[in-house]
Formats: structure tokens, C-alpha cells, sequence
């Protein structure tokens, strides 16, 4: 085995804007939030993905490689932060039917940090091995999980959906069998930069367990680290209905995202539904190649319960869900009331959205969402995705071929990503090509060139759109 590198202090480099900020604030609630876990101990560690955007957005930029491999590899603790992992607790609605056996299985959330907007964030893990809700799986991750979330991050950011961020890849040496992809294959550990890890589903595990103290300080946590704008709720609500109406809001923009951005999910479990709004976890994801709300992307999914068209719907399902955890410390009324409010304030944030992909100027509710039926319906008459059809008409170009965007006036700059090039996509196809290199001849260079590609498309789009007054919890990267 490969000697372990030693662990090191972290400190901002010269110039660096922000520096690194420890900011543990999970250990208050460890003890009944989640349980101490070791690593895996992996035959090698070799460096394979560092997310320098982000390192350098909570101050760890700076680290060698060596010291990174010290602290994602073999996950020596950063300086000043969580003594130990923590394999958190939690229950969850899997594809409709309540489990009770869940937690995190093959991930522990390692450390807490704030960036420079004073945001609390988590590194948590993928593939770190066994921990106490493991049940009969390996705790291992194959390395093509990894590219895949790579890939799937990095995208979603492009087209402003608010997701974590890969952060880490490290091969470990292993060989894994698994019955979705030619075996054996190779295994990997990751870390994701993630805005909290608090699923529904640990609302869930509390109401289970009957458990109001607990309830009400998970709660407040979330209240206080995960902060939503002021009128996000009536005046005088309490913190159960204050929060519901918070993660609500979140929920709703974050279903329009998808929509918008023409992807699929798989696996929208209540233990998948992170209360910042955050999207998370990724599995069985798929873009779509045509406009079809009955595409689904899990092989496993028959019934379409997580079908492309219904991710709106089962959202707002797992809304209902955690109002009905809430409704240990909470009377019914108002939390009815927040969950009402989800129809509208997705049907918002798709037409908000939909103009920024397209690049033109809103025209109010009846304009826009008219806009979005036109441009469905031209999706579904010309059997073609989102990628093609919002690259085509970017800024509002084509009218005469799509009369429902005439009047609507170009935003923003133009950028030449809009002009002699094919437009930015991630089908199952090129997935599927970006990873064969790595397998057969370990050549990465086609992985890194799709990602600049990517992040190109990203700066063209610019910044997303924050619903009026939540700016405080956009996910902004």
C-alpha cells in the first residue's frame, strides 16, 4: 500500500479572495443525526478530478495534490472541522413505498465551510465504504458513477439549475462487480461541495421515531444555516410553517430548472430531496433527445412514477411529505397553506427560466407561459430536444418559424457560443463516448475537453434568475 500522505494546515494563497473557514455546525446535532464512521483504507489513491472553481470559492484551492489526496483520498480531517465522519440517519418514500432502513450507505459528510458569501456548505462523500446503513451493499462507487456526476453536475450549473458540485475524484485501486456495467470496473471515491445534506427524508425519521425536541432543532438549523427571504412566509408563522414555505419556494424553482433544462432526474425519493433545493445524488440521470414527458431515465423506473413530465408532480408530492413530518410540532392549517402555494410558484419560475434559456426579455405571465406551450409544442412537432431548440432561438432568433416569439426583445449580450457551432448536449450517446477512452486506453482528454465545452456554454447563459426576494438562498456557484 501507497505511503498516506500527512494532513496539513490549509491557508489562503497569496491574492486569494477567500479564505478557508471551518464551520462544523452539524456536531450540535450529531448525536442523534448521524453516526461516526471511518473510511475505506484503498490500495491506491490516485487523483483523477479537483474542482479548482470551487476549491478556490471555500479556500482550499491552494492544496497540492498531495494534500488533497491526504484530505479526499484518504480523508485526513481539515483543520479546525469535523473530528470524524458522520453517516447521517434518515428515512424516505423510495418510488412511493416508506423505508425506514435508510442513511447514508456509502457516504459520510466529511467537513463544513462557508464560502464568501458567508454560505455553510458540506463536503460529503460517494463511494467512501461501509458505514452502519450499508445493508448488504459494497460501500464502493465504480469510477464510471464518478465521470457520469462530473458530467452531470457540471451541465446542470451550465444551464443554472442549483446542484451540488463534484468536487473530488480519486481512483482507489479496486475492482468492482456490478450488474449495470461490464464487470469488473474500476472504483473511485468522491466528494461533492454541497449547500447542507438535510433530506426530507430526516424530517421523516424523526416523525417515525416521535421525536419533537429533535424536531424542532433540526428545524431551527435549518432556519438558521439555511436562510430563506424574509416574505418567503406570512408574517408571524411559525418555524415549521416559516421553513415549509421556504423549502416549498426552493422546490417549485427546482422542478422548473429540470424542466427547463431537459433532464431527468430517475430517482426523486424523499431521501434525495435535499429542504435547501438543492439537486443532489445522481444515479440513472438522462437528458432528453426529443421533448417527451414520457421519457424516463431509470432502466428500473416501469411504471414512470420519475418519468420526464411528472418530476413537477412528485416534487410537490415530497413536499407533502415533509408537511406531514412537520405536522409533529405543527397544526395542519399552515402548512396546507404552504403547499398551495407550489403551483404557482412554479409555474414562475418556468416562464422566468424559460426566457433566460432563451435569451430574450419576460412580457408578463400570459406572454410567457404562451411562449412555453409554443415552443413545447415545436419540440414535439419537430422531434428535438431542448438543447437544439433553445440554441437555435437564442435571443429570440427564428420568430417567422416561431410566431409566439415575436414582440419578446433580445436579453443580455450576445456571446459567439450562439453562433457556428452545434449546440451543447450530454445524451446517453456522448456519455457513453467520454467514458470509453478513460476505459480503454485511461485517456481523459476527451472528458476535460466536454467539460470546457460546458463551462463555455455556462458563461454564454449567464447568470440564472433568482425568484424576487430569495436571493439569500440561490445557489449561485
Amino acid at each position: 500500500m501507497e505511503p498516506v500522505p500527512q494532513a496539513v494546515s490549509v491557508s489562503p494563497q497569496p491574492g486569494h479572495a477567500v479564505p478557508y473557514r471551518p464551520d462544523p455546525q452539524l456536531a450540535a446535532l450529531a448525536p442523534w443525526l448521524g453516526d461516526p464512521v471511518e473510511a475505506a483504507e484503498f490500495p491506491q489513491t490516485v487523483l483523477r478530478w479537483r474542482n479548482d472553481r470551487a476549491a478556490a470559492q471555500v479556500g482550499l484551492a491552494g492544496l497540492s495534490d498531495a494534500e488533497w489526496i491526504a484530505h479526499f483520498g484518504r480523508f485526513a480531517p481539515l483543520p479546525g472541522n469535523l473530528a470524524g465522519p458522520l453517516a447521517l440517519r434518515y428515512h424516505g418514500h423510495q418510488f412511493g413505498v416508506y423505508n425506514p432502513e435508510l442513511g447514508d450507505g456509502r457516504g459520510f459528510t466529511f467537513a463544513q465551510l462557508r464560502d464568501g458569501a458567508g454560505r455553510l456548505l458540506d463536503l460529503g462523500t460517494k463511494g467512501s465504504g461501509q458505514t452502519p446503513w450499508s445493508r448488504r451493499g459494497d460501500g464502493r462507487l465504480t469510477l464510471k458513477g464518478a465521470v457520469r456526476e462530473i458530467l452531470a453536475t457540471e451541465m446542470l450549473e451550465a444551464l443554472g439549475v442549483n446542484t451540488s458540485r463534484t468536487f473530488s475524484v480519486v481512483e482507489t485501486g479496486e475492482s468492482l462487480w456490478r450488474g449495470d456495467e461490464p464487470s469488473p470496473t474500476r472504483a473511485a471515491v468522491l466528494v461533492r461541495l454541497s449547500h447542507g445534506h438535510i433530506r426530507i427524508g430526516t424530517f421523516q425519521r424523526l416523525l417515525a421515531l416521535d421525536k419533537p425536541e429533535e424536531m424542532h432543532q433540526l428545524i431551527a438549523y435549518c432556519l438558521e444555516q439555511f436562510p430563506g427571504a424574509p416574505d418567503a412566509a406570512p408574517a408571524g408563522a411559525s418555524p415549521a410553517a416559516t421553513l415549509l414555505h421556504q423549502v416549498v419556494a426552493r422546490m417549485a424553482d427546482m422542478a422548473a430548472s429540470y424542466m427547463v433544462a431537459g433532464f431527468v432526474h430517475g430517482v426523486l425519493n424523499t431521501d434525495n430531496m435535499n429542504v435547501t433545493g438543492e439537486s443532489f445524488d445522481y444515479g440513472p440521470w438522462r437528458w432528453l433527445p426529443r421533448w417527451d414527458a414520457r421519457f424516463v431515465a431509470a432502466y428500473f423506473d416501469e411504471a414512470g412514477r420519475y418519468a420526464f413530465g411528472r418530476q413537477p408532480e412528485v416534487i410537490g408530492w415530497n413536499c407533502g411529505q415533509l408537511a406531514v413530518a412537520l405536522r409533529l410540532v405543527e397544526e395542519a392549517p399552515p402548512l396546507i397553506a404552504a403547499l398551495e402555494t407550489f403551483g404557482p410558484l412554479y409555474q414562475a419560475a418556468m416562464a422566468r427560466r424559460w426566457c433566460w434559456r432563451l435569451g430574450v426579455a419576460p412580457r408578463g405571465p400570459e406572454h410567457d407561459s404562451a411562449l412555453v406551450e409554443a415552443c413545447e409544442a415545436a419540440m414535439r412537432a419537430q422531434e428535438i430536444g431542448p438543447d437544439a431548440f433553445f440554441h437555435a432561438h437564442r435571443g429570440g432568433r427564428g420568430a417567422e418559424a416561431l410566431p409566439a416569439l415575436a414582440g419578446y426583445a433580445p436579453a443580455g449580450e450576445d456571446h459567439p457560443h450562439w453562433h457556428g457551432q452545434p449546440p451543447q448536449s450530454l445524451l446517453i450517446e456522448e456519455v457513453e463516448s467520454i467514458w470509453a477512452p478513460i476505459a480503454e486506453h485511461d485517456d481523459w482528454s476527451v472528458l476535460h475537453a466536454n467539460i470546457a465545452a460546458i463551462r463555455q456554454l455556462g458563461e454564454a447563459l449567464g447568470t440564472p434568475p433568482v425568484p424576487a426576494g430569495h436571493a439569500a438562498d440561490a445557489g449561485a456557484h
